[in-house]
């Protein structure tokens, strides 16, 4: 697979703006990590800015996990992401190019109700995952009812079972034929995480050859969120975002592996080892 230009090598008279701005939306109580997982990803690979929005008594938490990313407080119900945040969120939308939204959201009924609102109403290239998937799964149409179709949805099997309603067994009968008419169906990309991961428009059909057993741990769907996000945000269209994400997060995954076994891989590594990915694709 060879690397867009823009992954390559960067112009000399540049500055972080060029890059991209992904802001990061999620965490609940126990689990900031899925954010400064996710948040980190997109910055290492190659978004110039990134910010993460979080229940305001996470804020302090999150600020010492990201040291590159910035940290806004948005209004909580509990601990758990508000609808009253919606109007804060409004006021970044000029700047940002990419939402990615779902990790460690958790499911209370006003964290489904603000991500459902961000994914109907703010016009914004998005990557969904997690309890963004978990929202969808309560009302489709959502999906259906945005302007923007520039949209990733990333689920693993479980999570693409609650979208279609349909059982795991009866998905692995027939996974390629319902990931096409899925993505065809709602007008986005899909990826199927899972062995051979799948990725595609409706049109096409990518399956993914990298990637290891030991990428079955706590974390990696949010690292692939904030890869595919970083990516988005330099330009790079919904499909092709996914497509190389996916790619580079599992070479990624298996060049860890090489050195830290399948069996000590953690998520935090595919983040550290994606320099190495992109050098080895870079070089070929």
């Amino acid at each position: 697979m060879k690397l867009p230009k823009q992954l390559l090598k960067r112009k000399t008279n540049t500055h972080k703006g060029d890059y991209g701005y992904v802001f990061v939306l999620g965490g609940s109580p126990g689990l900031t990590g899925a954010v400064a997982l996710c948040a980190n990803a997109a910055l290492r690979i190659g978004a110039g800015l990134v910010r993460a929005g979080v229940p305001e008594s996470l804020s302090n938490v999150l600020a010492v996990k990201v040291t590159e990313a910035t940290v806004l407080a948005l209004k909580e119900d509990r601990g758990y992401l508000s609808l009253q945040a919606f109007g804060e969120i409004l006021k970044l939308l000029e700047r940002i190019d990419v939402i990615a939204l779902g990790g460690g959201a958790y499911q209370t009924p006003s964290v489904r109700s603000l991500l459902l609102k961000v994914i109907k109403e703010i016009n914004k290239p998005m990557v969904i995952d997690a309890d963004g998937l978990n929202a969808l799964s309560t009302d489709l149409n959502v999906l259906k009812e945005r302007k923007q179709k520039n949209i990733v949805l990333t689920p693993h099997m479980v999570e693409f079972s609650r979208l279609t309603k349909l059982t795991i067994e009866e998905i692995k009968d027939k996974r390629k034929e319902l990931v096409k008419e899925f993505a065809f169906k709602y007008n986005l990309t899909l990826v199927l995480k899972g062995n051979r991961t799948l990725v595609s428009d409706g049109k096409t059909l990518f399956e993914n050859n990298t990637g290891n057993p030991g990428m079955a741990t706590a974390g990696c769907g949010d690292v692939l969120t904030g890869i595919i996000a970083g990516l988005m945000a330099q330009g790079l269209d919904a499909l092709s975002a996914a497509r190389f994400g996916v790619y580079i997060h599992g070479l990624s995954g298996d060049l860890a592996a090489k050195e830290k076994t399948e069996t000590c891989l953690i998520a935090s590594d595919i983040i550290e080892y994606l320099p190495a990915a992109i050098k080895k694709i870079g070089n070929k």
